[in-house]
């Protein structure tokens, strides 16, 4: 297979002389619209600022801002420099920000005021104030911080006057007076496709945070065959509720879109009903997902007031998903030709999809099958062993997907990579003889008890098909007995009440007793990272405090 071989301030200029006129970029909210000409010179326009900042080849900018237009715009502005994003999750705090920052050896940092509402509002500037004092008392371009040395410049993705910060307009105006078409245009030239534009930080969910680098290649060509898996064109619309700090939100939205001359949607901050009242006054023919935004959309009350006719692709991904609410997404919202994705952040991310001309069946049921450009296999996660099909093992990729590596953590390294390139995934799967892919777990989340190995998927799945369970999230606790036991975690749907003998009882006689969770708790809300990921060891943190009879 041959890859499209530029980089991602190429591809923006091809599709600014595509589809001058096309839509690229519209924000809602704030009634905010570009085209691709338009776009590009946005682009242009913050690339040679950031140029005037002194921003040189290499350079790690970290962007840490809820989906606005600035943050694609940042994202390919850097990348048309030879500079490299460093994505930084909104959910971050004080001490996640400094090992992030720190860890990288950021040299600039773009941000908002903040995300949230009300008491859950994370205010990214009192968090600045709080670990770089030095700034108010500093200009704009000379910040010496003690605790970051690299750090040399900090800018407010707005208009506003922040002291300390350089804002947009201050950036393009020092752009337009200091840095030269023609020095822009050599900067742009002195790029390569397999040099690193993008760094990612894994969630978080277990461990500390590893910086995931990705290449102009990477991650272009994975955009690009998402959306030829969903047979996007120039006229597709994507409503992208996830958000861009992510590997789902910046290369299966931003890659995949840009790659077809097509339109993106943003929406701030992920609201159920905002996004399906997008999708209606956008006509949207595309929306992703995490399962639990699905479940949200699903759930509202006013879920059939809405028209969602012009819906026709899309993807979920990010967790494992009810069959049944694949199923519902696909009959209920018009998705009929919605795919599944599976992959991981040091893939680009995408290793499998399903196709839009796949049955609901397996599409309900499967990952699809691997990618263009892409090989896997299943191996034994102990031995190493190749496996064959319809036999469980740990999932390994290799091709033009994977990473460089991990930022600085060599260790790390050679944890996640065998002889010949191939990286391993830490997920459980199995390939039937037509090529499909199911993931049957997390290789760490497997539940062990008394010799037993469980997957949690399954005893969720058989759960989830109980009237009035919303959602359910299953882990393990530990056990005297049996070093192990499970623990069931559920949302109900509004208005029904089940007790734990409810949920025991439907589960007896139909799966195996070793099966059946021995503790229920029910919840209004699952602990989740900011790109919606559930975070289990949360839930088993929880599960520790509450029951009192275990160990």
């Amino acid at each position: 297979m041959e890859l499209i071989n530029m980089t991602l301030g190429e591809l923006l200029e091809k599709q600014a002389e595509l589809y001058p006129d096309q839509e690229a970029l519209i924000f809602p909210d704030k009634n905010i619209r570009y085209t691709y000409k338009q776009y590009n010179k946005a682009v242009d326009d913050l690339a040679k600022g950031l140029m005037a900042l002194g921003v040189k080849k290499g350079d790690h900018i970290a962007v840490w801002s809820q989906n606005v237009p600035y943050w694609i715009i940042y994202m390919f502005a850097v990348a048309k420099i030879g500079a490299v994003l460093l994505t930084v999750n909104t959910a971050y705090r004080s001490k996640d920000l400094e090992y992030v920052l720190k860890q990288s050896d950021t040299t600039g940092l773009a941000m908002t005021r903040g995300v949230g509402h009300g008491q859950s509002f994370n205010n990214f500037l009192e968090t600045i104030d709080e670990l770089i004092p030095e700034l108010k008392i500093q200009k704009p371009g000379e910040l010496k911080s003690v605790k970051f040395p690299k750090l040399k410049s900090l800018m407010f993705m707005g208009d506003e006057e922040i002291p300390g910060f350089y804002n947009i307009q201050q950036i393009i105006e020092l752009g337009k007076k200091n840095i030269s078409n023609a020095e822009f245009i050599n900067r742009c030239k002195d790029v390569k496709p397999d040099e690193v534009v993008n760094m990612q930080y894994t969630s978080g969910t277990t461990g500390f945070p590893k910086g995931v680098m990705l290449t102009h290649l990477n991650i272009l060509n994975n955009g690009f065959w998402i959306g030829e898996k969903m047979k996007y064109t120039n006229k597709d619309r994507l409503c992208l509720t996830v958000p861009l700090f992510h590997c789902f939100g910046c290369v299966l939205g931003v890659m995949a879109v840009t790659t077809h001359g097509a339109t993106i949607i943003l929406m701030e901050t992920f609201n159920p009903h905002r996004a399906l009242e997008i999708v209606q006054s956008e006509k949207c023919t595309s929306i992703y997902g995490v399962p639990t935004m699905f479940i949200g959309e699903l759930n509202l009350p006013s879920f059939s007031t809405f028209d969602l006719s012009s819906l026709r692709t899309g993807i979920m991904a990010g967790s494992l998903c009810p069959v049944s609410v694949m199923k519902d997404v696909i009959e209920k919202m018009n998705c009929c030709e919605l795919t599944i994705v599976y992959g991981l952040t040091e893939s680009s991310p995408g290793i499998t999809q399903s196709s839009t001309e796949d049955s609901s069946e397996i599409r309900a049921t499967t990952v699809g099958k691997v990618l263009p450009g892409i090989e896997v296999k299943i191996i034994n996660p102990t031995t190493l062993e190749e496996l064959g099909d319809n036999q469980e093992g740990e999932l390994c990729c290799r091709g033009y997907n994977v990473m460089k590596g991990y930022y600085n953590k060599p260790e790390e390294d050679s944890k996640v990579f065998l002889p010949g390139g191939w990286l391993r995934s830490g997920d459980l799967a199995i390939r039937d003889s037509n090529g499909y892919f199911r993931i049957t777990g997390r290789f760490k989340d497997i539940i062990i008890r008394g010799g037993e190995n469980i997957s949690p998927k399954e005893i969720e799945d058989f759960i989830y098909q109980i009237e009035g369970v919303k959602d359910v999230q299953v882990v393990a606790v530990p056990s005297k007995k049996y070093g192990e036991e499970i623990c069931a975690f559920i949302i109900l749907k509004e208005n029904y009440t089940l007790s734990e003998n409810d949920i025991k009882n439907f589960c007896r006689n139909k799966i195996a007793r070793f099966k059946i969770p021995k503790y229920i708790i029910f919840t209004n809300s699952f602990p989740l990272t900011a790109s919606g990921k559930i975070q289990k060891y949360k839930l088993r943190e929880i599960a520790l405090q509450q029951l009192t009879d275990i160990i």
